[in-house]
């Protein structure tokens, strides 16, 4: 009998990095020394104290008890799409296409698997959301980061983006609200990149994940709503605004000319229909939540906002830091003002004080300085701890 060989993992494993989950194994050497841990690091609300709404938890047990437990349609239950549609339509939105998949997350990665090929390569706001990187790894695509800009609340460098671009892009992804800054994007700046996909006869691909959870008072404007016409993918779901990480529930509406995007569209739907469908009964609580009560809306913008403000205050009173308002979403993202890697910061900062962020180049080669992104959904008193330790850190290190 032959030898056993070991397994060799595909290559395009290689360079798949997620930050926001790969710091934990420094988190748990502390906790195993006995030290105590500040969980500032993963976005999820219900794990501070957040609740999903009742309605939504009603709608998807009454979907088990009506038998609602075997496959659904892979596009989607077709309550759930008119009730995406209906939203869409109300907010400027003509949608060709509607698929409900596994969270954004899996929306995202059909997206993506579904234009781009080998050595192709999509335009990613840095810092943005790793998860793009990483697909875009495992598909031996290049993830090709243009650069927020600091000075101008986190929004797009336009030039910076246009000088990205060449015969191998395929699509330009927008975050907004952006993760991990807070930014929020004007519509100026919605309308150049609309200009510049059009130039070049690229695919948006928008982020909207944390649309509901805007802290300026502003509305937020969806750049599918500009124009009508360009082929546009936006992503959206229940985790964030309608805090139900758990249900994986989210969706893509795929808009434009239907002649530009149909073919894309039956792309996306051969992927959703090879992986059968997103859980049947959680699917009932799309209705639910898009049509019924949104008074959790307004009492989770009312805390993040406090929580926004605290973090804001203490962030900048500490020598060495300094802070943009994130003006959406519940995350900051300090300037680290030292010569110092982010990534050892964030571990020496973990192993000293036990306060758990992620550093700042985990969502991007650009910019160059470093920081580290905080998520400032715990209740007050916990953060004031936690900016307490990141302040006597400071303070003794720098």
């Amino acid at each position: 009998m032959s030898e056993l060989k070991r397994v060799c993992p595909s290559r395009r494993t290689e360079h798949i990095t997620y930050a926001i989950r790969d710091i934990l194994a420094v988190a748990h050497d502390r906790e195993k020394a006995g030290g105590d841990l500040l969980y500032l690091n993963i976005g999820d609300p219900v794990l501070f104290g957040f609740e999903t709404p009742r309605h939504l938890k009603d709608a998807a047990y009454e979907a088990m008890l009506e038998n609602h437990t075997g496959y659904s349609a892979s596009e989607g239950v077709p309550e759930a799409v008119a009730a995406i549609r209906a939203e869409a339509l109300a907010n400027g939105i003509t949608p060709h296409e509607i698929l409900i998949t596994t969270g954004a997350s899996e929306a995202i990665d059909f997206a993506l698997s579904a234009l781009v090929n080998k050595d192709e390569n999509v335009l990613v706001p840095s810092p943005g959301y790793p998860l793009y990187d990483a697909l875009l790894s495992r598909l031996i695509g290049e993830a090709r980061p243009y650069q927020l800009d600091e000075s101008k609340a986190w929004e797009p460098d336009i030039d910076h983006m246009a000088s990205q671009i060449d015969q191998k892009t395929k699509a330009i992804v927008i975050i907004n609200p952006n993760n991990p800054t807070g930014a929020v994007y004007s519509e100026e700046a919605l309308r150049s990149i609309i200009e510049l996909a059009r130039a070049h006869n690229l695919v948006i691909f928008s982020d909207e994940i944390y649309d509901k959870l805007i802290l300026n008072g502003k509305k937020h404007t969806s750049i599918a709503s500009l124009d009508s016409e360009l082929p546009i993918v936006t992503f959206n779901g229940l985790s964030k605004g309608y805090l139900a990480p758990g249900f994986r529930i989210g969706w893509s509406i795929i808009s434009g000319d239907p002649d530009l995007v149909e073919d894309y569209a039956e792309a996306m739907r051969k992927l959703a229909r090879a992986r059968l469908c997103a859980s049947h009964p959680k699917q009932f609580a799309i209705p639910a939540a898009l049509e019924g009560d949104q008074s959790h809306i307004r009492d989770t913008r009312a805390k993040l906002r406090s929580r926004r403000d605290l973090t804001v205050e203490r962030m900048n009173a500490i020598p060495g830091i300094s802070c943009q308002e994130p003006q959406g979403a519940f995350y900051a993202f300090p300037k680290i003002e030292v010569d110092v890697d982010d990534a050892d910061f964030v571990k020496q900062l973990i192993k000293e004080t036990g306060v758990v962020v992620v550093h700042g180049s985990g969502f991007g080669s650009l910019p160059r300085t470093p920081h580290f992104r905080l998520v400032f959904l715990p209740e007050e008193d916990v953060l004031n701890r936690a900016y307490d330790r990141i302040d006597a850190f400071m303070r003794k290190n720098y």
